[in-house]
């Protein structure tokens, strides 16, 4: 699935769907790390998942400096991403983390615009890019391990 998140004409809108996207983002994780088999996999994924929430602190803030109450759970976009993690579960780890994956191409692409948000101060594209980073080495692993498996 593709976002849009990114995309938004002003900054409180693009703090606000980050917030969402991460919320949707360790949901997802927590369903990946009951359905994998591999407990040594889950471990990696539970360090990942510290990241989003480490990210999720961040977003928070950003919010409160902003003025706004920041959302406190996911959308139904939620439904998907853990949804297919689920039912990938069927399949085995290896499918589990190919579904991973996909969920991590839309926040890869949501962090990579929003380093280049026209409303982001200094201090916030160095969050996101930073953020960036995280989202790329998640995927990247969960490629790769996904490809070994």
């Amino acid at each position: 699935m593709v976002t849009t998140v990114g995309t938004e004409t002003d900054i409180k809108s693009l703090v606000r769907d980050l917030i969402i996207l991460e919320h949707d983002a360790i949901a997802a994780y927590e369903t990946c790390i009951e359905n994998l088999s591999d407990k040594s996999l889950a471990t990696q994924v539970a360090a990942f998942r510290k990241d989003h929430q480490q990210h999720l602190d961040v977003l928070h803030e950003m919010a409160r400096e902003l003025s706004f109450d920041p959302p406190t759970s996911g959308d139904m976009k939620q439904v998907l991403t853990t949804g297919k993690v689920a039912l990938a579960g069927l399949m085995g780890d290896a499918t589990i983390l190919k579904a991973m994956k996909t969920n991590e191409d839309d926040t890869v692409a949501a962090y990579r615009r929003a380093a280049d948000h026209g409303d982001a101060v200094p201090k916030s594209k160095a969050f996101f890019a930073s953020a960036l980073a995280d989202e790329e080495r998640h995927r990247a692993w969960m490629d790769s391990t996904a490809a070994s498996l």
